[in-house]
């Protein structure tokens, strides 16, 4: 599971990503200095982890972590190859979750694509190169269920209702902001995208999983700025124009010069250099957070002498295959698990006691693990 950083050339994508992974990205003044994607692992910030290792007093605490790949600037007729755009448009197409970084910054040593700053363009231009890549896929797809349905295929007549329909409705869209369609195709009505994604799925899982639509990738939105107050303007402007349009776009605002800045600076000091500046969230930690929920994770637990650790497990999710997230032998040999709410053993204060309590539940194979679990896999081989 990853997330790709994408946008227009100089709006600070890597600037963005080496705040993240407290990499070294080349940063530079040029449209494409980033050409092969660069790629971090970045832990998800967790506020239970180290409470829960005082429990056994762990050796080592380790945290869930999430894949971010920062991709190459995309520019106007990427989707017909300008700019490396067929390559820069097949490394999103591999990624689950899109992160639009937004210049919400004017800078005179910093060159833009165009003569001005303007947010609400730069989301349009990039919105459509998507929409137009996910065209040619679905024109494309087309001709090859075309021939099928001609015949007799039956599954393949039904894949060209499904792609007819997503032509017309993306040919008809809002580029500045597609999450909001009013949406009706036969018996698939939604005014959501995601729920749209689910019955195309539900309808047709091999087509959707073929199709790899950037439209039905979450999206959110990371307005960059520089701290100067005019950046503060076209951010304000920006989110003006997206409640407007709509109230279902994820959007977060990081300062992604001084957090860059920020990084030769223990955690602690960052913060009071944040609330010295009038910064009051750590906003990094809210776009991985963000980040974390649209590639629909939730965390697991274990936690024993050895270590304390936070697992990524994606929702709905049954004990068997999180046992295997663990080890093989536990998924292969399980027998039961001791789950208990993390909150709860906190409150506890250990294992033993929330086992004589009757708080400590035991749990079979269909178990669905729920955010927070912590867990104990009893296995026998």
């Amino acid at each position: 599971m990853q997330v790709g950083i994408i946008g227009l050339p100089n709006v600070g994508k890597s600037t963005i990503f080496n705040v993240l992974t407290k990499a070294h990205a080349v940063v530079a003044n040029y449209p494409f200095c980033t050409i092969e994607p660069n790629v971090g692992l970045v832990n998800v910030p967790d506020n239970n982890i180290a409470k829960l290792a005082k429990i056994y007093n762990s050796k080592k605490v380790t945290f869930a972590s999430i894949k971010f790949v920062d991709v190459a600037g995309l520019v106007s007729g990427a989707s017909k190859g300008e700019g490396l755009g067929n390559k820069f448009l097949s490394h999103i197409r591999e990624v689950d979750v899109i992160a639009h970084v937004i210049r919400c910054f004017k800078d005179e040593n910093v060159s833009h694509i165009a003569k001005d700053i303007n947010p609400l363009r730069d989301i349009q231009i990039i919105n459509t190169e998507l929409i137009l890549a996910d065209l040619e896929i679905l024109a494309k797809r087309k001709e090859k269920y075309l021939s099928l349905a001609k015949a007799g295929d039956k599954q393949a007549k039904e894949n060209l209702e499904i792609i007819d329909f997503l032509i017309e409705k993306l040919n008809n869209i809002d580029l500045e902001f597609v999450d909001d369609l009013n949406i009706n195709i036969n018996d698939i009505g939604s005014n959501s995208k995601n729920k749209l994604a689910e019955k195309i799925n539900q309808k047709s899982p091999l087509l959707f999983n073929e199709l790899n639509l950037f439209y039905f990738k979450p999206i959110i939105f990371v307005a960059n700025l520089s701290g100067q107050k005019e950046d503060e303007e076209l951010y304000n402007n920006l989110l003006k124009e997206i409640n407007f349009k709509t109230n279902s776009v994820n959007i977060v605002k990081i300062y992604g010069k001084l957090e860059n800045e920020l990084l030769k600076l223990p955690e602690e000091e960052r913060q009071l250099y944040r609330t010295e500046l009038g910064i009051k969230e750590d906003s990094v930690s809210e776009f991985i957070k963000k980040s974390y929920d649209l590639l629909s994770l939730i965390t697991f637990y274990t936690i024993n002498e050895n270590e304390a650790r936070a697992w990524p497990l994606l929702k709905n999710t049954k004990i068997l295959e999180a046992a295997g997230k663990i080890h093989t032998d536990m998924q292969k040999g399980f027998i039961k698990a001791e789950v208990i709410n993390c909150k709860k053993l906190l409150e506890i204060g250990s294992i033993h006691k929330a086992r004589e309590e009757g708080i400590l539940r035991i749990e079979g194979r269909d178990y669905i693990v729920q955010d927070n679990d912590v867990i104990q896999i009893k296995f026998s081989l």
